[in-house]
């Protein structure tokens, strides 16, 4: 095709100019008055305004900016300013009145530093926030869901807004453009596509559907069993919510085990103890309290709590981060939280999908490629393959030390795979390069011990299936171009001496994919009034693939829009070949990666990313809880089944290359928890 010029249209938020003090009422969500802060709201403050540009507004027409680098801890009655270059030091209130008139108010109230300027401060209530400044620190769900609102446009839209730009912008008259000749055309470039076709899926034969072709990317659970349910003998449930009295929360565990049963599961309709109440700020006392009651109660008949239901506030902070923690890392269960507002509906859809999230947590599959079952996928059924993920997640702008957060999952049930355990480990922030992969240190007693994520989870594929890998196929997130080299070379390299570290020649042939999203390259159907080549949100089909034109000229890539549009436009995801010993063609690679999108165990939908690499971004979010327990994002996201570590198998804690300093070591997992996808 030549040169290509990509124009998409992008939408990020700003920060709202307003005086300072109507910003901190606005974050702190009540008028403040000007009696002292607390220290949380100190906290909140200067993580919403540190390297934010203020101006000043006490000096009429001089209008000076200044970029904020914290709060002094001291309020601004107590400060001292000086006056004279001989030191003389006068306290701030009274020099803002007798020099500028100005009567500050808030005195308990701390001032901004300056950066770049540790003696200059300034009161909250004479600064306000410049205009045009791109907020980069994270959004509420509030701020996403009003983000999205104004923000999402149907592809129509979209093409016609892309379309007026390039009209707007009138290229042809640029005067370099002219200079060397270069006509850029107004019309989007026309691309050749295929439509992938949805693979049969495998259901209990008890159901009365036994098989499933999905329609459109999605099916649903109607007249369906999973097709290997979990058990759920010992279960409670603790409520946290004020708004839930216990017999709302009764019948909704109730309808909640009915729903997980009629859908295939073996799961007692009576929890060990009634439905409890507990307070949010009391969350780990009432829980390990709760905790030992029932095993005391359960313990003489040699038996273990199978699952915890929690009832949570809608808005519940760090409760989420620590109850999941605390079970996870310390108590050893895997569990369920429910919003109040699913509670009081209690729709059958949502139990239905509660239900599939619970399955796999206690150890069931919800589905099966039908192709898996018969054994007729290239390059997989014939012998046996492993299917990695990998994923690294970075701390939001503006958190300078929290560290990084690995995660790596690995099928565990060829030849379905449908089953994945995982790993999480923190390294060095923002190194995008995965530290753990392989590890070798010295131990005074066994001399050179090798370990790492790949090792241990090779070693659990084994275990699981009573074979080791013949094949490894490595599903990548979120690698930037200018990075694919580098994490290639790093990380295939981590992976030979993992298989080395094994057996010696023990080289499985390995496929290493780079999946990318975050990427401007939208596609259009020729014709959006034709029913047969969209959705239902006027997008492309679930399916539509892409590599020739737009994709490398020499290298092995391509587009699948696996997933069907629910609202804006959708996003293909780019997969992009980096090395490939397995031989793949083009229709393998691309059809492999098409079905394994329908066995995503949380949704009776196809997703838009490879389900490893997705698994592998929830684990990471998950693993991001145990360590600041207000995370918040949309799988936000879980650390694995076969050991979370921060560091090495005996605990140690990562440490990149070039750094001297050691990273903070993730709490490990219990035993039981890492043998269950308990992230999803």
């Amino acid at each position: 095709m030549g040169l290509s010029l990509n124009i998409d249209m992008s939408s990020t938020a700003f920060i709202e100019p307003l005086p300072v003090i109507e910003f901190v009422n606005q974050l702190l969500n009540r008028v403040v008055s000007s009696r002292p802060l607390s220290d949380a709201d100190c906290v909140k403050i200067k993580k919403a305004l540190r390297g934010v540009k203020v101006e000043v507004t006490h000096r009429g027409n001089m209008r000076r900016k200044f970029r904020i680098s914290g709060l002094t801890s001291q309020a601004t009655r107590e400060l001292t300013v000086p006056v004279d270059d001989r030191g003389t030091m006068k306290p701030m209130v009274e020099f803002f009145y007798e020099t500028y008139g100005f009567v500050i108010r808030h005195t308990q109230w701390p001032c901004f530093q300056v950066a770049n300027r540790p003696n200059y401060l300034l009161p909250m209530e004479v600064c306000k926030i410049v205009e045009g400044q791109r907020y980069s620190k994270r959004l509420n769900e509030r701020q996403i869901t009003a983000l999205l609102k104004v923000t999402c446009q149907r592809p129509q839209e979209r093409e016609a807004d892309i379309i007026r730009t390039v009209r707007h912008n009138a290229y042809s008259q640029d005067p370099y453009a002219k200079e060397f000749d270069i006509k850029i055309s107004d019309k989007l470039a026309q691309v050749e596509a295929r439509i992938l076709p949805a693979p049969w899926l495998k259901y209990h034969d008890s159901g009365r559907i036994k098989d499933c072709l999905p329609e459109v990317g999605c099916w649903n659970m109607m007249n369906k069993k999973m097709v290997n349910g979990g058990t759920v003998n010992n279960w409670f449930c603790i409520n946290f919510s004020r708004y839930v009295q216990d017999t709302v929360a009764r019948d909704f565990c109730s309808e909640l085990a009915h729903m997980c049963h009629v859908s295939g599961m073996h799961f007692n309709p009576e929890p060990v103890i009634p439905a409890t109440t507990g307070r949010p700020d009391q969350v780990e006392r009432v829980l390990k309290a709760r905790y030992h009651e029932v095993m005391t109660k359960i313990q003489p008949r040699a038996k273990d709590i199978d699952l915890l239901i929690f009832i949570l506030p809608d808005n519940n902070g760090s409760l989420y981060g620590d109850l999941k923690r605390i079970c996870e890392t310390d108590l050893g269960l895997v569990s369920q939280c429910c919003l109040t507002k699913h509670v009081f509906k209690k729709s059958k859809q949502y139990l239905a999908n509660v239900g599939l999230k619970i399955n796999v947590k206690v150890g069931g599959r919800n589905t099966v490629l039908i192709d898996a079952i018969s054994r007729c996928i290239p390059l997989v059924s014939d012998l046996p393959t492993i299917i990695f993920g990998a994923d690294v997640t970075h701390p939001h702008p503006g958190e300078d030390s929290s560290p990084s957060i690995a995660a790596v999952v690995a099928s565990q049930d060829w030849p379905e795979i449908t089953k994945y355990a995982g790993l999480v480990c923190a390294q060095a922030h923002r190194q995008e390069l995965i530290q753990d992969l392989f590890k070798s240190w010295q131990d005074p007693d066994r001399g050179t011990v090798t370990g790492g994520m790949i090792k241990e989870l090779l070693i659990s594929f084994r275990r699981a299936t009573g074979q080791k890998p013949k094949r490894i196929i490595f599903y990548r997130d979120g690698v930037s171009e200018g990075q694919f080299y580098q994490v290639l070379l790093y990380e295939l390299d981590a992976i030979r001496k993992a298989c080395e570290s094994l057996e010696p020649n023990y080289q499985p042939t390995v496929t290493f994919v780079v999946v990318q999203k975050r990427h401007h390259t939208r596609l259009f159907a020729n014709n959006h009034a034709d029913r047969n080549a969209v959705d239902r949100s006027g997008n492309i089909l679930p399916g539509t693939v892409v590599d020739s034109k737009i994709c490398h000229p020499t290298e092995f890539d391509f587009y699948l829009c696996s997933h069907a549009g629910i609202q804006g436009t959708s996003r293909p995801a780019h997969y992009h070949v980096l090395w490939d010993e397995n031989k793949f063609t083009a229709d393998q690679l691309q059809s492999l990666t098409n079905n394994l999108c329908y066995t995503y165990a949380r949704c009776t939908r196809s997703v838009s990313i490879v389900p490893p690499a997705y698994y592998a971004h929830l684990a990471a979010f998950r693993a991001r809880f145990y360590m600041e327990p207000e995370t918040s994002d949309s799988g936000s996201m879980a650390s694995g089944a076969a050991g979370s570590r921060g560091g090495d198998s005996s605990g140690r804690s990562t440490r990149a290359p070039g750094t001297s300093g050691t990273v903070r070591p993730l709490p490990a997992l219990k035993e039981n928890v890492k043998r269950v996808m308990f992230y999803c």
